[in-house]
């Protein structure tokens, strides 16, 4: 029996396919997330190097990851998604090495930081070429037409991978020590590979490949889309302790948990819907949604609206990254498709990137409530390109 003449899969064993898949992503960002929350004073404390240090410390990652992005689509086009995945493993074995290494040389303070640093650098590589590799090796397992489900997966395993290494990481190194922490990510990172050896990949698809800078210039709307939805993810968790703090309220951490819970529970639930009503309409529906919840928390009189707030701004934003990923990705042939996934997640890390200055900013003239109406503003401005985009699309 030929391929065409298949059965339908279930949609049981889709998600099957997917998340045995995307346990690579878990297992890379639980590695991301067991030192997120105990690095910066290690840098701060321990080796005595100031606050800014710290943070740049910890932002070494993302920058490599955001610079990792052309080359991570490169190797998983060009030499296929299981390698590309394999590769980044061993970068976080080689980080979880530096790691270590760097916190037996504690009392040589510099040398400790250069080698932290170099295995941040390696572990943001690493973050790029398995967030790419995974989405990709999904969408040629069970087909382009999952590519919503494959993307949301993804972001579940990721999201919920930090949300369980960052206590994880704090009980470790307070039962532990910090050595503990170089040694479970090469211990983790390990473990994945000895799993994935004999795990059949699918072949690499031939054909043209478009040069990164074309990628980008088609990816380009979409993503720009995107990055002004996605600032008011980047606002809530960067600012939203502060905003409390400035309101005189308690309870913040209520706040991002009510956030991701309802993040994950939008995509639980509703992901089918993207490839019901199209992508377009889906990322019309939750950018409004998302609006709704950011305008809700700059005028919210107290805690239980902020938190209503903070539950539909996660609901929202949830389903907008896949999508508009949908629509995205057709614009680019399957030969490139792992260029396409990462000049489109570049979009989502300059959000990110930009969202603590533009916002700090914004606090700083006026005042912190401001800092939701101005991301609200940005969603909006992001749901009226979407809108052209449809239209274009319709055209």
């Amino acid at each position: 029996m030929s391929a065409q003449q298949l059965p339908p899969q279930s949609s049981m064993a889709i998600t099957l396919q997917i998340v045995s898949i995307v346990f690579y992503t878990f297992i890379a960002f639980l590695c991301i997330g067991l030192p997120i929350a105990v690095l910066p004073g290690y840098v701060h404390e321990q080796l005595g190097f100031s606050a800014i240090v710290a943070g740049l410390t910890i932002g070494s990652q993302y920058l490599a990851t955001l610079l990792s992005r052309p080359m991570a689509g490169r190797m998983s086009d060009n030499v296929g998604t299981k390698r590309a995945i394999i590769y980044g493993l061993a970068g976080i074995v080689l980080s979880g090495v530096l790691t270590l290494i760097s916190t037996l040389l504690q009392d040589v303070p510099l040398l400790s930081l250069m080698i932290l640093i170099a295995g941040r650098l390696l572990l943001g590589i690493a973050q790029g070429l398995i967030g790419v590799g995974t989405i990709s090796w999904c969408m040629g397992q069970v087909g382009a037409e999952h590519t919503a489900r494959s993307i949301s997966w993804n972001g579940i395993a990721s999201y919920g991978a930090i949300a369980i290494g960052a206590p994880m990481g704090v009980v470790m190194v307070q039962q532990l020590g910090f050595a503990s922490l170089g040694i479970a990510l090469s211990l983790l990172a390990l473990g994945a590979l000895w799993l994935i050896r004999n795990k059949p990949s699918v072949p690499v698809i031939r054909g043209e490949r478009l040069p990164f800078r074309a990628v980008f210039g088609r990816i380009a709307p979409f993503g720009a889309s995107l990055s002004l939805a996605s600032i008011g993810y980047g606002t809530l968790t960067t600012f939203i302790t502060l905003y409390y703090i400035n309101r005189g309220w308690t309870g913040a951490a209520y706040c991002l948990t009510v956030f991701g819970v309802c993040f994950i529970l939008s995509r639980l639930l509703f992901i089918s819907a993207i490839g019901r009503f199209g992508g377009f309409t889906s990322a019309i529906a939750c950018m409004s949604i998302e609006t709704a919840g950011l305008v809700l928390l700059w005028l919210a009189p107290s805690t239980g609206y902020a938190l209503l707030g903070a539950g539909l701004t996660g609901f929202g934003l949830s389903l907008v990254y896949p999508a508009l990923g949908v629509e995205a990705i057709k614009q680019v042939p399957n030969s490139s498709r792992g260029a396409g996934l990462s000049a489109y997640a570049v979009f989502f890390d300059l959000a990110l990137a930009i969202a603590g200055p533009l916002m700090g900013a914004v606090a700083l003239n006026l005042g912190y409530s401001w800092i939701f109406f101005s991301a609200a503003l940005l969603s909006v401005s992001g749901l009226t390109l979407t809108l052209l985009l449809k239209r274009r699309a319709r055209d």
